[in-house]
This record gives C-alpha cells, structure tokens and sequence, in this order.
C-alpha cells in the first residue's frame, strides 16, 4: 500500500512527538496509552480528522506536562481555548513579558494540558479569623478543596473573593473556612451530612420519613440551597405501635392519608382518630405505624 509522504515526515511542534499509527489505534486509546487527553491530541492535530485515522498516518503526541522554571511566578495550565494574548489579558501582564517567561514554547502551537509560566507573584494572602491559609497545588479545584476540608463550595468562593474559581494557580493561597460545626439534634432524630446530589426528597425515601418531617426538623435549612458538608438532623423511624384489641398494626406508605386508609379498609376518619390520638392525620410519616379497626 502507498501512503502520502506527509504521513511520514510531518515536524511536530515543541512539547509534542512524533507517533505513527498502528492497526486499532483511535484518539482514546493513544491518549491513554500516553497520558494526555484526547483534547489535548485533537488541539495538537488540528488537520487530522480522528474519525478516519489510517494506518502509517503520522500525528503528533503531547508529552507530559513539564513544568518550566518559574522562579517568581506560578505556573498555569493551558485549557480549551486558550491563546497567549487571553491568558495576557485575564493575569493582566503583556504579551511580551508572557512569552519571555515561557521560552521553551511556540506561542502559536499550545496545547491542552501544557504548562506555562505566569510572571506574576500572587501576594501572600492574609486570611480572615475562622479560616485557615491553604496553597494550591497541581490538579486542585475549588470544588475539590471543599470536599476535601469539609466546607461548602459557596462559603469557599465567599472567603475568597478575589480569585477566579476556574483560575487557580499552582503556588496560589487561598482561605479555608472552617468546617461546619455538627448538628445538635434534637431526641428522635439523628445527624446527617449532606452528600454530593442529595435533596430532601431523596434523603427522605432513603429514611424512609417525609419531605415534611425534614422540613419541620431542619427550621434554619433551605431545601433548595444545600451544600455539600452541612449537617441536618433526620428524624428516625416511628416505634412500632402497640394496637389494642378490635384493630390491626398497618404501616404509612407514599400517598397514605387517613381518608384513603379509612375507605381501603371500611371504617371512618373518626375512629382511626379515635384509635391514634398521638398521631397529627396532615403529617403522616412513611413507615409509621398506625391501629386501624377491624371490619365488622
């Protein structure tokens, strides 16, 4: 088979390598294979349709990031979209004092996941009382920081007011607050830290109570702002009830109130009232155990 003489001698630009493809290979694979991204790959490829990849084809690899001295700045890694002049404008230093930090690159050739250097000293930040100072280091994240130091991500992006979330550099100080405090939970109820996805009506099929009765056991939570670290209190599952003779236990399920119970087993509103007089009919609990009256 014949193959175009650019398969073979195409000239890689700095920071990547050569590679020729093979049977099987795809962007995926070379990306693992390699340690890069298959972003990083497509940028480095601009003319190489990934989709119609053939074999002897030649491409070009980005190597692993290197990090380039960088005495009195801090180092940045270069995103989707990134151009020189932007990352100039964003860090508020100029294009001529960017590409001399950054000698060993070709400012027309970047690629996703090269590290460059920045020629700016973030000053040391002074943290307020009730938080601590914290330096970033390669890979971290805002959203990271937070679940590691068990704080939530908007009272991290508050105590921070001055940086770019999606802009830390490696070297930067930030402050963390300190972590929420555990609930005090009142009797019948027990502690919970809010997870990654959670709402109160997942929390509450999972303990098996109601929307309500978090609602009504959490006074001071928005239902619609949690965060991920803060503790609520959930209430804990109804003892079973003790039903006196003439009636028989019956669990509360989703949807349950005491009119469909009432007309599902033939009696009245009334008397499983009467029958449960501890029990508040508008705020039935899943799992909760009622008496109901035996058909006569």
């Amino acid at each position: 088979m014949f193959y175009p003489y650019y398969y073979f001698y195409r000239q890689c630009p700095p920071g990547t390598r050569p590679y020729t493809i093979r049977a099987g290979d795809n962007f995926y694979r070379l990306a693992q294979q390699f340690n890069t991204t298959v972003a990083a790959i497509i940028s480095a490829n601009p003319l190489v349709n990934p989709n119609s990849l053939q074999i002897g084809q030649q491409i070009c690899i980005p190597r692993q990031p290197i990090f380039p001295a960088c005495p009195e700045g801090n180092y940045y890694t270069i995103k989707a979209g990134d151009t020189l002049y932007s990352i100039a404008r964003s860090y508020n230093i100029s294009l001529d004092d960017l590409i001399e930090a950054n000698p060993q690159i070709d400012p027309r050739r970047l690629f996703v996941g090269q590290v460059i250097c920045i020629p700016l000293a973030v000053p040391p930040v002074t943290c307020p009382e009730g938080t601590t100072p914290y330096t970033v280091v390669a890979g971290d994240t805002l959203y990271a920081i937070a679940r590691r130091f068990n704080v939530p991500y908007d009272a991290l992006v508050e105590a921070n007011p001055g940086i770019d979330p999606e802009r830390l550099l490696i070297g930067q100080q930030i402050c963390i607050p300190a972590p929420l405090p555990p609930a005090e939970c009142p009797e019948g109820t027990e502690a919970y830290s809010i997870q990654t996805g959670d709402t109160f009506y997942a929390i509450a099929r999972e303990y098996n109570t109601t929307v309500e009765a978090l609602i009504q056991a959490n006074p001071g939570v928005n239902p619609n702002n949690l965060r991920v670290g803060q503790q609520i209190c959930i209430p804990t599952a109804p003892a079973p009830s003790e039903c006196p003779e003439g009636t028989f236990s019956y669990t509360i399920k989703t949807g349950d109130t005491f009119y469909s119970i009432a007309q599902q087993y033939n009696t009245t509103v009334e008397a499983l009232i009467d029958y449960n007089p501890d029990m508040d009919p508008d705020s039935l609990q899943i799992g909760q155990q009622i008496c109901v009256p035996e058909a006569e």
